[in-house]
């Protein structure tokens, strides 16, 4: 019973010092210490401790063991939205997609720059970085509450783009060397289920925007907006290239190399950009500075929830939460969907949910004859739902130092549509694979 409070009030606290603004680098290991105390896990090794059974190195171990896995792909995903930002091609490519929706759309606009540069292989992190100005221009000009910005470009983000068939974003990726699939698994659900979520998430969007402005909400100016200023921008083709390098080479290698063909692609995407947008660079030192410090950030964050997850792992009733998980009656993507959501809430994590509840529940379920291309459509997708609480790293980065809003002003939009929808859409896709 100790363990199962320990559990929950880590993982309660976690949430609330995360909306109360604390750093994930503080919180993360605080509450990681008060699971291990209420789990009698010993906080230091003595000399003879061998197995790693302690605090220190069972949190280290999740956090380096995620940095080692995915520090590449984070770096060059986040060298390619700092290069695309600094050259002009995602503001130039951002203002072709306005240009022909005009501003009255503009909530749409962010949507669907949001969605390219995700689907074209930019960290959903580096995403937010981007587009935000282009954001707050639109919104601006559009009169809209700013409050939603976080929501906007998280649902172009992280929902029907990032656990899609064909995604080059590591939630897509990390089921293949546990399942032996390819990222375009079950293309044809994922498909189907991307459109629903997008159709409705949109909507729901709209909704609340439409609400808030008949409550008279307005855009509001802060003296710390930053200030879009003018400048020669390359052609929006330039902008398109590189993200379509990065998916070919992501198509070409994946058989043969799994998840490290997304280094190549990436690594493929950076040296187009520079190629062909070299003289429209404004700072290259201080864009490969500020992108390496974006990827640290972001997987800092994003490894220290992590931690968290891999301290809790080894508590008792985390392992009875799995066994009950593995052993719900009926259909098997059912208890994998529901194992992968509940671990990726505890972890706060799609990636690292992900990383922990695939060596787990992947062997079991494929030795029970569940089809591996379905299973691994079900878990990227059941990855990005409950991962998206209050304690998720992308969802305190773009909320706080993104967006500089509030949890309390812009959490609820966001959990609309990066919580419910892609239940949703989780639910969606478990009964089309039941059925055909």
């Amino acid at each position: 019973m100790l363990s199962l409070i320990g559990l929950i009030g880590g993982l309660a606290l976690l949430i609330i010092l995360t909306i109360r603004g604390m750093n994930l680098f503080i919180a993360a290991p605080l509450c990681a210490a008060i699971v291990g105390i209420t789990n009698g896990m010993p906080f230091f090794g003595g000399k003879e401790e061998v197995d790693g059974s302690y605090f220190v190195a069972t949190y280290m171990s999740g956090f380096t063991g995620f940095i080692a896995s995915w520090f590449f792909m984070f770096l060059l995903g986040a060298l390619f939205g700092k290069f695309m930002e600094d050259t002009g091609a995602a503001e130039s490519l951002a203002r072709w997609i306005i240009g022909k929706l005009g501003f009255k759309h503009a909530v749409f606009a962010v949507v669907a720059a949001c969605a390219i540069l995700t689907y074209g292989g930019v960290s959903v992190f580096i995403v937010a970085f981007s587009v935000y100005p282009m954001a707050l221009s639109l919104f601006k000009d559009a009169d809209l509450p700013r409050r939603f910005i976080p929501a906007t470009v998280a649902f172009g983000s992280v929902t029907f783009t990032m656990t899609s068939a064909g995604s080059p974003e590591i939630q897509n990726w990390i089921p293949i060397k546990h399942l032996g699939t390819t990222p375009f698994a079950a293309w044809e659900v994922s498909l189907v289920v991307a459109i629903f979520m997008a159709l409705l998430g949109y909507w729901w969007l709209m909704k609340m925007v439409r609400k808030a402005l008949d409550n008279g909400e307005r855009f509001e100016s802060r003296a710390e907006d930053p200030e879009v200023k003018e400048r020669t921008l390359p052609n929006p083709v330039t902008g398109f290239i590189p993200l379509l390098v990065v998916l070919v080479i992501s198509f070409l290698f994946h058989e043969e190399y799994a998840q490290y063909a997304l280094i190549a692609a990436l690594g493929g995407g950076v040296l187009t950009l520079m190629a062909i947008n070299y003289r429209y660079f404004t700072n290259l030192a201080g864009a490969v500075n500020m992108g390496t410090t974006g990827a640290l950030v972001a997987i800092g964050n994003t490894a220290a929830v992590v931690g968290f997850g891999a301290v809790a792992k080894t508590t008792d009733a985390f392992q009875q939460t799995v066994d009950i998980m593995t052993q719900i009656p009926g259909n098997e993507l059912i208890g994998a969907a529901i194992a992968v959501s509940v671990i990726a809430g505890l972890t706060g994590s799609a990636s690292g949910g992900q990383a922990i509840a695939l060596p787990l529940v992947g062997p079991y379920y494929i030795d029970q004859g569940v089809d591996p291309e379905e299973l691994h459509r079900i878990i990227s997708i059941s990855s990005g739902a409950l991962d998206s609480l209050p304690h998720n790293g992308y969802v305190v980065t773009t909320i706080r130092a993104i967006c500089h809003e509030t949890h309390q002003a812009a959490y609820g939009p966001m959990a609309a549509l990066t919580v419910i929808v892609p239940l949703i859409g989780l639910i969606m896709a478990i009964g089309l694979f039941i059925v055909f």
